[in-house]
């Protein structure tokens, strides 16, 4: 190559290089210009608009630590042998303090949302605002199978608050945000992305399903906190992390939410969609007898009468194959669908009958207070005084049921039910339409003076 194609070579060179650069300064203005890169971005927009509608919840409450009055002198084993013998009164008030985090969901009535555990306790609700204000709140109602719970607050002014997006427009992988209050930290700001949707996962006493999954930042006081996408929309409230895990945490759908939340300011509880059906898991020698496809499906086993499913036209045998197009493989999963839907919606139900697959369109309604009475009998064996003027009395229980076998009598009182604290026979009856579907409940019986819980089998 000649001296003079080797400087027409490099000139050429020289040109595209420079030309490259001129459109990376077009693009890029600050660049070459000794100015940082822009910082704010859509994250730091999300959190500006969002964080004044976040809010701390600190609930106060006491607790009695039971001592002896010879406390100085004695050991533990002294102690538990005599601490039946001390005055239950005899004791310290001592006072503590949980953290946890809330959005303001409408700011011109004052309603916040939260997680139910976060004020499961029994005393005084403050609201912090991110400018510091201070409210007492009052807990307008809660419902602990979703552990979700709405407050309230009174404002002379609006409030700020949130808007709602859309938690069925999820993508795996999308940016998402959370803020809340962990350890006391007020509106600290964690992101990261979905991990998966429709996650299950399960605590010690029970199991939620249809949750958000995220690797971000989800620690102890984040509880109730929002999830957001980059648009700064609530898309999920923050309610646990995997214990053991790093980077995995959870959050309840805002979709999922909505009725909840419906319902809480409506009745101050979750009025529970009912079909009137009877269900139970489909085994391999029920799938081939009934000549079931794939094999997977929930056995009708019975159905009420002047029922929304026998209006419909179902019936003992046919086998529920999915609700509105998701599939149904097992009791858990018929009754976590159907906890997705109130008191008048409206759901295409795919079965399977006489040999073949049709859909049958069925509205939901409340399950009639007045079967409640039959239904305690048929699945607890046991009657209430309608006429107890102190309480949810014991008028009844079956001879040789569960129980009779463990020593309830009539004079008995019902003090609570699962979490459901029970006063009158209507909050026992609500308690046994809500908690049917369970294996068990947990009774708090109280006899005298005396207090215990028993575990209740769930007849079906």
């Amino acid at each position: 190559m000649t001296n003079i194609a080797k400087q027409i070579k490099y000139k050429q060179a020289i040109a595209l290089f420079l030309s490259g650069l001129a459109v990376l300064m077009v693009l890029f203005p600050s660049v070459g210009q000794g100015q940082p890169y822009p910082r704010r971005n859509a994250i730091v927009d999300a959190v500006q608009k969002v964080s004044p509608a976040v809010v701390n919840i600190s609930l106060e409450y006491e607790i009695r630590k039971r001592i002896s009055p010879f406390s100085e002198f004695s050991n533990p084993l002294f102690d538990e042998f005599f601490k039946d013998f001390f005055d239950p009164g005899f004791g310290r008030q001592y006072k503590r303090t949980s953290l946890g985090s809330g959005v303001i969901i409408d700011g011109q009535r004052g309603y916040i949302l939260t997680n139910a555990h976060v004020v499961e306790k029994t005393g005084t609700v403050t609201i912090t605002l991110n400018d510091e204000r201070e409210y007492e709140a009052e807990i307008v109602g809660v419902d602990p199978d979703s552990d979700l719970a709405v407050l309230h607050i009174k404002a002379n002014d609006p409030l700020p608050s949130i808007a709602m997006g859309d938690s069925r427009d999820l993508l795996i992988g999308e940016t998402v945000i959370a803020i809340g209050n962990p350890f006391g930290f007020s509106n600290t700001v964690t992101t990261g992305v979905i991990s998966a949707a429709n996650r299950s996962f399960r605590t010690k006493d029970r199991v939620f399903h249809d949750f958000i999954q995220t690797d971000a930042s989800i620690n102890p006081g984040n509880s109730g906190g929002p999830l957001l996408n980059i648009n700064g929309e609530l898309i999920g409230i923050n309610t646990a992390i995997y214990a053991g895990a790093q980077g995995i945490g959870f959050a309840i759908p805002i979709n999922k939410a909505r009725r909840i939340i419906e319902d809480l300011i409506a009745h101050g509880e979750v009025i529970d969609a009912w079909l009137g059906l009877w269900v139970q898991d489909l085994d391999s020698s029920l799938a081939n007898y009934y000549n079931i496809p794939n094999k997977q499906g929930v056995l009708i086993s019975g159905v009420d009468p002047d029922s929304p499913a026998r209006e419909a036209g179902l019936s003992e045998g046919d086998v529920i194959l999915a609700i509105d197009g998701r599939k149904v493989v097992s009791i858990e999963d018929y009754q976590a669908r159907l906890r997705n839907y109130g008191v008048k919606d409206r759901l295409t139900l795919s079965i399977w009958a006489q040999g073949q697959k049709r859909d049958i369109r069925l509205e939901a309604r409340a399950f009639p207070i007045a079967k409640a009475p039959q239904l305690a009998y048929t699945l607890l064996g046991l009657k209430i005084d309608p006429q107890a003027k102190a309480g949810v009395v014991v008028a009844a229980v079956q001879k040789g049921g569960f129980l009779a076998r463990t020593g309830v009598r009539p004079g008995d009182v019902i003090r609570q039910v699962n979490e459901f604290l029970v006063r009158e026979p209507v909050d026992f009856y609500k308690a046994v339409i809500k908690y049917r579907e369970q294996e068990s409940m947990v009774f708090l019986l109280q006899r005298e003076s005396q207090r215990y819980y028993i575990t209740v089998p769930v007849n079906r």
